[in-house]
């Protein structure tokens, strides 16, 4: 498949843009999806945004500017909500080509950046033949591309602007899914096949040929409102070799979630998470890389403050000519070594004016990172590749949104918690 023009992308979004709003006014009036009729909604999302990374590399700072995360959002609902079609367009492989600097960040190729994702990043569907949203009780089967039921929310709805370290960790997405899953008061329970190859561009289709060499498992447990706890596990094979023979990877993810808010405005959000993700090769563990995390945010008054800690090991791979890429697939003859980056990250964000149907939130994250060594005997070294152990990121933008966005990313069926929310 070709890489589709960039103006033809960027139309794309634009029209989502243009017609979120009327979408958002349709989908809340009409049949409400528990008279039988059908409900749909659709939005649009887009952060220009201004990265300092100092130093990047060799000890010399960089300032890039992007249009990170631009992607258009449906969903829709039909037979009482017990069928359903969720859906998202990405943009980024038009508009992030070279990768968004993101010091310690990994994966498919690109390294201290955050690679585009796929333009078709989820189109799943869903039906619950027992139960229903609105019920105690749900049965549910969903199949499409997607992501697997293990560990976390998609960064893409969470406080902060910048991802994590621990995206390939904490998160398996983009794959072609099977899932059931069931709910019964407080507890769900998901079980998925899946392809265990990772994309490799954004114009990238999965190996339907590979679909159910791996699977994955996650319970969660809503005692409270607002509350819940979850444990995953991930069994991938092969997710660096697209025709298969690579590493296999077994993941575990815990994770502890608190989010309310009302219609004034006001929102607590907490999550903390724990991750391992092992490399194994004939079953033997070869290369392992856990994870810790938390973050937090606050928001009053139309202004939102965030903070994230996170320390996660990642594996060091030979480099390209260019510093931030690194060979596609690569093998454990090419892993340097394993680097522990601690970051603490802040932002702050504020809800602008509307201007026409458009949602503006101006935000700043500041990050302090600072990268070691875990083996002694490693080829890389973090403080002779950067020039300093220690660096500082500096982000600015404006997150622009309109009509009906995803409120959660990575849970379908009987295990979403509710699909949407609105851009302002």
């Amino acid at each position: 498949m070709r890489l589709p023009p960039r103006p033809l992308a960027l139309g794309a979004l634009l029209l989502g843009c243009g017609g979120a709003a009327g979408a958002q006014e349709h989908a809340m009036h009409g049949h409400p999806a528990g008279t039988g009729g059908v409900a749909w909604s659709v939005g649009a999302q887009a952060i220009p945004l201004v990265t300092r990374a100092d130093p990047a590399f060799l000890g010399q700072a960089k300032t890039e500017a992007y249009l990170t995360q631009p992607a258009v959002m449906a969903h829709l609902s039909a037979w009482g909500g017990r069928a359903t079609l969720q859906g998202t367009l990405n943009l980024e492989g038009a508009t992030l080509r070279r990768g968004e600097l993101n010091a310690g960040i990994w994966g498919e190729g690109y390294v201290d950046r955050r690679h585009p994702h796929t333009y078709l990043h989820e189109l799943v569907a869903g039906v619950s033949p027992l139960g229903s949203a609105e019920s105690r009780a749900e049965l549910s089967l969903v199949a499409g591309k997607g992501f697997a039921p293990f560990g976390t929310d998609d960064p893409m709805v969470r406080p902060l602007v910048k991802y994590p370290l621990n995206h390939h960790l904490s998160q398996v997405l983009e794959r072609v899914v099977a899932i059931v899953a069931a709910r019964g008061g407080p507890l769900t329970l998901e079980a998925a096949l899946f392809n265990g190859d990772e994309p490799e561009s954004p114009t990238d289709l999965p190996n339907w040929e590979r679909f159910g060499d791996s699977h994955a498992f996650r319970a969660t447990l809503a005692p409270l409102a607002g509350a819940e706890a979850s444990a995953s596990f991930a069994a991938v094979r092969s997710p660096e070799q697209a025709g298969g023979g690579g590493a296999d990877q077994h993941k575990w993810n815990a994770a502890l979630r608190w989010e309310r808010g009302d219609g004034a405005g006001r929102r607590t959000y907490a999550l903390a998470e724990w991750a391992r993700t092992d490399d194994r090769v004939r079953g033997h563990t070869t290369f392992r890389y856990p994870s810790l995390l938390g973050e937090a945010a606050l928001r009053r008054r139309g202004v939102e403050a965030a903070l994230r800690w996170e320390r996660t090991v990642r594996p060091e791979e030979e480099r390209l000519l260019d510093p931030f890429r690194a060979p596609r697939p690569h093998t454990d003859l090419s892993i340097l070594g394993r680097t522990r980056w601690t970051v603490l990250t802040a932002g702050l964000s504020a809800q602008a004016r509307p201007f026409a149907a458009l949602g503006v939130r101006p935000f700043v994250e500041v990050a302090r990172l600072h990268a070691a060594t875990v083996e002694r005997t490693a080829a890389f070294d973090p403080e002779g590749f950067y020039g300093s152990d220690r660096m500082w990121s500096l982000s600015a933008g404006a997150r622009v949104e309109a009509g009906t966005l995803h409120a959660r990313m990575g849970r379908y069926g009987a295990a979403a918690g509710g699909h949407a929310r609105h851009a302002h």
